[in-house]
């Protein structure tokens, strides 16, 4: 199976028909392509990657015109599948004596595992030999088709966590957040959603023409990590090889049979049931920057920037800056969605193209080896003109700032009500900060509507943004406190302590400066 000419990325048409597609097929025009439709999350997100790497890799637009060309008419059908056979041999996923698609090219005194292994989710050893597998359980994998494994193994590339002494983490850092670009319309293609996350040469400009091992690492020898090898640098491959990471040494075995596909429930002539496997592969360091996820840089420069990670709680607007353009905390957009405000979204306004975007956020909350949530979050896309910029995200931060404060304050006094001696009480009290974000979620977007929509010039706070924000957080705060503390069954609670308790809350949402300093605003007769 070739995954370049063969039909294996599952998807919907716009009339409603299900089928497989080749990947040149995302630029049909005659009931177009509108959404893939995969057998688990995190391998819709493994293909959304995997076509917007081939189209970076040697279908990148010249400049922002040239996208914009292809944005508002796809390429011809026949064009893209002429690209894309230019590396046709990089793709070809049952080769046995040959270069295979994200494989070893020499794998010997390998170990033999079973094809559930490719599945992040999958319970380990030790997991399966303690009978803890309660949720996700062992041995329910017997078989998939070349579709699901094709899909799984690249997942498991693109987002390896650790997997043990020698097996190495994914380009990204182990379970990496991804971030895309979508556009909100219902009637949007995939070859939009797709061409979204595509940089032009301005901004990536390695291009091919061939399969090459500096792009794809499996066409040569692996550049393995043992004593005697050494790691990879992105000064040592192709920026390209981003896309294509393989830090695994992994060779599907070619022994199949047919069957229905544990995944997919699709029968198929070729069932893979295991693969082999053997430690020290590819051991990419220094300072990488994936296109398609948020990086945290040292504001010192002394550490090489570190990628987000999914995290326990999933995203929320409080993440948002460092999403979208750049926080406090020095967490950075991803360069594609930098990309869309530095150079698209103007571009798309002044051809009176204007179209509401979101940015899907997913990926696995990892503990070390163990995958405790699959995490995705669609995020709104506030676009506004250069000029008002740095003004808007000083606007943002602020906002932000100063929810966090509350937070602060509200799970100090929440401890305070329910214990003596709070300071001395260990444990996670995460859900009452959490119960906070999502209570002022809506009201955050609001505002940041409103402060979209002000001149570019505006260098202050809007007294109306404030006025709303500190009467929003605040309400919430008082809230969020009486829902924790007086929930309870009225004889076990401690009114002297909760009472205590809420008049601190009242005196620090008060006097904490982030929150007068907005406060003052607020209270202005005009904008200060």
């Amino acid at each position: 199976m070739n995954l370049i000419s063969a039909a294996w990325i599952p998807i919907v048409r716009k009339d409603g028909k299900l089928e497989k597609i080749a990947p040149w097929q995302i630029a049909e025009i005659d009931n177009p392509v509108m959404e893939i439709v995969a057998a688990r999350h995190d391998f819709k997100g493994a293909l959304y990657q995997l076509l917007i790497g081939l189209l970076q890799t040697v279908f990148s637009p010249e400049d922002p015109d040239q996208w914009f060309e292809y944005w508002q008419q796809n390429p011809e059908p026949h064009t893209l599948k002429s690209v894309f056979e230019e590396i046709t041999d990089a793709f070809d996923f049952t080769n046995v004596d040959g270069p295979a698609f994200l494989q070893d090219l020499d794998l010997p005194e390998s170990e033999l595992k079973p094809l559930s292994a490719l599945l992040i989710d999958a319970p380990g050893e030790k997991t399966l030999k303690d009978n803890l597998d309660h949720f996700v359980k062992g041995g329910s994998i017997n078989g998939v088709c070349g579709s699901c494994c094709a899909t799984a193994l690249f997942t498991l590339q693109a987002n390896a966590p650790a997997g043990g002494a020698g097996h190495r983490v994914g380009l990204r850092g182990g379970g990496p957040l991804t971030t895309l670009l979508l556009p909100e319309s219902a009637d949007s293609t995939l070859w939009q959603k797709l061409w979204l996350n595509v940089l032009s040469q301005e901004s990536f400009p390695d291009t091919i023409t061939q399969a090459e091992p500096s792009v794809f690492p499996w066409m040569a020898n692996t550049r393995v990590s043992d004593k005697k090898g050494m790691p990879t640098f992105p000064e040592d491959v192709s920026p390209l090889q981003m896309y294509w990471g393989m830090p695994r040494r992994i060779r599907i075995d070619t022994q199949t049979e047919p069957g229905d596909c544990t995944l997919c429930g699709e029968f198929t002539k070729t069932l893979y049931s295991h693969f082999r496997t053997k430690n020290n592969g590819v051991n990419y360091d220094g300072a990488w920057q994936h296109p398609l996820t948020p990086y945290r840089f040292d504001p010192k420069k002394k550490s090489p920037p570190l990628s987000i990670k999914g995290q326990q709680g999933g995203l929320g607007y409080r993440h948002w800056l460092g999403l979208m353009w750049i926080d406090d905390g020095g967490s950075a957009a991803a360069q594609v969605t930098k990309n869309f405000y530095e150079n698209l979204a103007e571009l798309i306004e002044d051809e009176g193209d204007s179209i509401a975007m979101r940015l899907w956020c997913f990926g696995y909350d990892m503990d070390n080896m163990k995958a405790r949530c699959w995490y995705e979050h669609q995020l709104p896309v506030i676009s506004v003109s250069q000029a008002y910029s740095e003004y808007f995200v000083a606007h943002v931060s602020r906002l932000l700032s100063t929810a966090q404060d509350v937070v602060k304050v509200v799970n100090s006094q929440v401890k305070a009500a329910w214990f003596n001696r709070p300071k001395d009480v260990k444990g996670n009290t995460s859900m009452v900060g959490q119960s906070f974000w999502q209570a002022t979620e809506s009201l955050f977007y609001q505002q940041l509507y409103v402060l979209a929509k002000e001149p570019d010039d505006l260098r202050h706070m809007p007294r109306s943004v404030a006025e709303q924000w500190m009467k929003g957080i605040r309400y919430a705060a008082y809230e969020i406190f009486d829902h924790w503390v007086l929930e309870g069954n009225a004889e076990d609670l401690n009114m002297k302590r909760i009472t205590s308790a809420r008049r601190e809350l009242s005196k620090k949402l008060k006097n904490t400066k982030s929150l007068k300093d907005l406060d003052q605003i607020a209270q202005s007769q005009e904008v200060v």
